[in-house]
């Protein structure tokens, strides 16, 4: 648990900050892009940070994050609530009511959240709770806790995000499957990318998905499951070249059930901070043609975070 009291502002030690000098992607996106998983933090002094925080992570805020939507060439953001905030949702809030429509939410509640507290945040643009079962970032919720949320949550048309190690799935397999909503699955599932792409633990993974039509992934966030890491060889972009095997393999089996997003400003980070410029160029490496392209970033995100804007 981080030790610093509330108010009390100052950065984890070794924390990372996000890098501010992004490369311009040279992989242009589609019209319309959505990066479908970012954050804010703060600014701490505005919105606070939760006392229970795990973490005490740099500022980020909405303006930054608009900046950077605009110079990587997106359209719209999906913001999700950060575990640095426990279940105060401010900062995500006013943040989407700043952004011009142009973004939606994914929030942390607990039980005890009003239904006017929910109507208040699903004006705002929130259509989403995030479970998070990573041990070392949050303390336990019960589950049955968890599924009374998510059958609330379900009236407003929200679906739930979960995210989860790989080793974890058989132990939450039950609990995953019972939820009553679109469950979106953060990450893959955070997969040991050194085991074979055809082996045993992300096979099932791919059965979760293959035998759960309501269960969607976000193929993000290499620069977390790569062992090879960020540096290109033979002067060739193959960045992080280790997830493109899992990625794409999602991407391709699941089309319309696939999301994408930088994760700026990139939390918990230990040994280098990615060039969101660099991780845009990984997108054409998991997802190869135009048409897989167009459903991961368009298509898909629309679907499921502006239905009254996507084509029937």
């Amino acid at each position: 648990m981080n030790q610093s009291t509330p108010g009390d502002f100052t950065k984890t030690p070794g924390w990372l900050d996000w890098y501010a000098g992004p490369a311009k992607p040279t992989f242009k996106l589609p019209a319309g892009a959505v990066d479908a998983h970012c954050h804010v933090f703060g600014p701490g002094a505005e919105f606070p940070y939760a006392p229970e925080r795990k973490y005490t992570p740099c500022d980020a805020s909405k303006a930054q994050l608009f900046a950077l939507r605009d110079h990587l060439g997106f359209d719209k953001n999906v913001i999700v609530q950060a575990t640095c905030h426990g279940a105060d949702n401010r900062a995500l809030v006013d943040a989407l009511l700043h952004a011009n429509g142009r973004a939606r939410g994914v929030a942390t509640v607990k039980r005890n959240v009003s239904d006017a507290e929910l109507q208040a945040m699903h004006e705002a643009g929130v259509r989403g709770v995030r479970f998070n079962f990573v041990k070392r970032l949050v303390d336990f919720t019960p589950k049955d806790e968890l599924l009374e949320i998510a059958a609330r949550i379900k009236a407003w048309g929200w679906h739930v995000v979960i995210y989860f190690e790989a080793v974890d799935l058989p132990e939450l397999w039950d609990f995953f499957t019972a939820l009553p909503t679109t469950v979106v699955v953060d990450h893959m599932g955070r997969p040991d990318v050194s085991l074979p792409v055809n082996g045993p633990q992300f096979e099932l993974f791919r059965r979760f998905m293959r035998e759960h039509p309501n269960v969607w992934s976000k193929v993000s966030c290499p620069e977390r499951l790569s062992l090879t890491g960020p540096k290109a060889l033979n002067g060739e972009q193959n960045a992080y070249r280790d997830v493109v095997p899992f990625a794409k393999t999602i991407v391709e089996e699941f089309p319309d059930r696939v999301l994408w997003g930088t994760d700026w400003p990139h939390p918990n980070l230990k040994d280098h901070m990615p060039d969101d410029g660099l991780l845009v160029d990984f997108i054409p490496h998991i997802a190869t043609t135009a048409a897989l392209q167009h459903k991961l970033l368009v298509d898909n995100p629309m679907r499921l975070y502006w239905p009254e804007l996507s084509p029937p």
